[in-house]
């Protein structure tokens, strides 16, 4: 077992501003996330928590705690218990703030500074809908406080390429982009860090990661669960502005970077928006849109929706890494499993050597290696072995670094609670900049108008069957040997 590496030191003092802190993303990842923190030592060392909503939700202090108590018991890897939570239940407090009238908020923020004393840095996290990021942006800047702070941004960030636009101009009326922090919880993940790990500190990986070796790449985040009564939401939005946009199309700027020349902010989001200046606008004729049997019967839904709940396309980065490689990427409502992998396929070489019947019995899902971004995570390299015997006979085998029984557990952080911490940093390595957030749209736009028709699948499949044709003459890493053979 690797031993815990030294705790780095603690950020500097903080006011944390949680707007929608009654709401469910506070409840399920803010508010307990905040709390291991505190409990792992990584929180500032003098910090408090206002929570904030429209008055029609105000709480009191008490309130909010017991709020808080009942997220962290419902939702937390800690008990809210002992003298840990009643530091942290003391830091806690509530400023109701509407347009017009933010004295709550105002009142509340100060009193927390004053209790801190000195200068503590403001952390503004809008976990807010969309249709509320307009008004609350403009709140913090009428009320002045904003000045000096920092902002994090929720996604979906736009819709499209003209309202990403819109959204970035009203954030920088108020925050300039190094005070901006677009979140995307995939990106908190263990295994991105480990995917920058894995190349470019190994001398092994770095010389392969191109198109002389590899020969296709998957990012395939398929979901078991379906809409989860999120009608409304949904039909507004449909899996590729949720999931492709702010997901996939980040892990593949990851995946497909150049080496930055330092693990620092700039340096890594310079090559990652490279990556994206790099990618061909998508073609309608390479994406496959699905919806789950069922889907129009949810309540809410338009009965003739044709809103996606599967989007399966193959990407295209003209540069010299990674010329003629394919992307394929898939996500989807009501799938066979819920996961999160990157396959990378490497070139086969030339098995003339083997007899004819060891060849024909590889299925060709050797000679990958497959990232699994799941907590804690994994990575795999697929080989082709001898099997013991006298003859030579050729078997798939596997070669597994796996997070949970290498390192100590409790070293690890979820990916909200990552980000998190990264924020009160002021390290935006792992968010979102402005002009790859603008990028994106652009590529995506001939897909938005003119979206191809969605095809009906069962739930519980890996998709509809036009998906095999898109990723030929490859296969979908997924289902994996074991589930195909059961």
């Amino acid at each position: 077992m690797v031993q815990p590496a030294q705790s780095p030191e603690p950020p500097e003092d903080h006011v944390i501003v949680l707007s929608g802190a009654t709401g469910d993303l506070a409840r399920r990842k803010l508010l307990p996330g905040l709390f291991h923190l505190a409990r792992a030592g990584l929180m500032p060392q003098r910090y408090r928590i206002v929570g904030t909503a429209p008055a029609a939700e105000a709480l009191t202090d008490q309130e909010f705690r017991a709020h808080a108590r009942q997220a962290v018991a419902e939702f937390g890897r800690s008990r809210p218990e002992g003298p840990d939570w009643e530091t942290f239940a003391a830091a806690l407090s509530f400023g109701a703030a509407d347009t017009g009238a933010a004295d709550p908020l105002t009142a509340a923020v100060s009193a927390a500074e004053a209790a801190l004393g000195g200068k503590p840095r403001r952390l503004f996290h809008l976990a807010v809908p969309p249709v509320a990021f307009t008004s609350m942006i403009d709140l913090l800047g009428a009320t002045g406080l904003a000045a000096g702070g920092r902002v994090i941004v929720e996604k979906p960030f736009g819709t499209d390429l003209a309202s990403a636009r819109a959204l970035n101009a009203t954030i920088h009326r108020v925050f300039d982009e190094s005070r901006v922090f677009r979140i995307d919880h995939f990106l908190g993940k263990e295994a991105v860090d480990n995917v920058l790990a894995l190349r470019f500190a190994n001398g092994l990986f770095e010389p392969l990661w191109n198109r002389e070796h590899i020969s296709h790449v998957q990012i395939d985040v398929p979901e078991h669960i379906d809409i989860q009564g999120r009608a409304r939401f949904f039909e507004g939005t449909g899996t590729f502005r949720d999931m492709v946009v702010t997901h996939l199309f980040q892990l593949l700027g990851f995946v497909a970077m150049e080496p930055p020349v330092a693990l620092e902010a700039d340096a890594l989001r310079d090559e990652q928006v490279k990556v994206f200046h790099s990618m061909r606008v998508l073609d309608p004729a390479h994406v496959v849109r699905g919806q789950y049997t069922g889907y129009r019967d949810e309540q809410g839904v338009d009965p003739a929706s044709d809103t996606e709940t599967f989007v399966a396309l193959r990407v295209e980065i003209d540069n010299w890494r990674w010329a003629g490689v394919p992307f394929h990427l898939r996500t989807g409502k009501a799938l066979a499993e819920g996961r999160h992998v990157v396959t990378l396929g490497l070139r086969e070489p030339v098995l003339r050597m083997f007899p004819l019947d060891v060849r024909a019995a590889v299925d060709g899902r050797s000679n990958e290696l497959v990232i699994d971004f799941d907590d804690p995570g994994s990575v795999t390299a697929r080989l082709l072995m001898k099997e013991p015997g006298p003859s030579m006979q050729l078997a798939e085998a596997d070669m597994v670094f796996n997070y949970g029984t290498s390192f100590a557990a409790q070293n690890s952080l979820e990916g909200y609670e990552h980000l998190l911490l990264e924020a009160m940093r002021g390290n935006q390595s792992l968010f979102t900049r402005s002009d790859g957030v603008e990028r994106l749209w652009e590529v995506a736009a001939p897909l938005l108008d003119a979206p191809p028709p969605v095809d009906s699948y069962a739930p519980g499949s890996w998709g509809p069957g036009a998906i095999e044709a898109l990723v030929a003459p490859y296969r979908w890493h997924l289902p994996e040997r074991r589930a195909a053979s059961s």
